[in-house]
């Protein structure tokens, strides 16, 4: 009888791209962890105001030093189509998981891209990118070097 309910109800890959399930992937998929400073130590007490701000905290390991851009910059600069290109491209160094966005439905990574723009433009820009043996400035989340082969 539940399964007969279900049934008409879509999946979550069949949703119609919004702004109200961009948010829901937002939180759900990670965004905010990285690209919402303070978001990934106390979630429930940063303001969606804050949200996808970038942060100057920097991931180091043997890539060098990366940091969270602020998305709220770069996603509403882009149409629909050059964000899904840019995702389906995606090759960016640690520890930005490229492959989720590779994988992810069209329809979701539309969704992601009118949350930002509904979000707005706001913020400064995340530090650059350090190459490796380049000390940064600020605080870092250090990646031990992998294990010899």
């Amino acid at each position: 009888m539940l399964l007969c309910c279900l049934a008409g109800l879509p999946l979550a890959s069949q949703a119609e791209p919004s702004a109200e399930r961009g948010r829901y992937l937002v939180q759900v998929a990670g965004c905010n962890d990285c690209h919402t400073a303070g978001y990934i130590l106390a979630p429930d007490q940063v303001p969606e105001s804050a949200w996808l701000l970038g942060d100057s905290l920097g991931w180091s390991g043997p890539w060098g030093t990366t940091y969270a851009s602020n998305l709220r910059l770069v996603l509403p600069k882009l149409s629909e189509e050059q964000w899904l290109q840019l995702a389906r491209n995606a090759n960016y160094r640690p520890p930005m998981p490229s492959h989720a966005l590779r994988i992810m439905e069209e329809d979701d990574l539309r969704s992601i891209h009118r949350f930002a723009k509904q979000l707005g433009e706001a913020g400064q820009p995340a530090p650059a990118a350090l190459p490796p043996g380049q000390t940064a400035q600020g605080p870092v989340v250090q990646f031990p070097m992998p294990p010899a082969q």
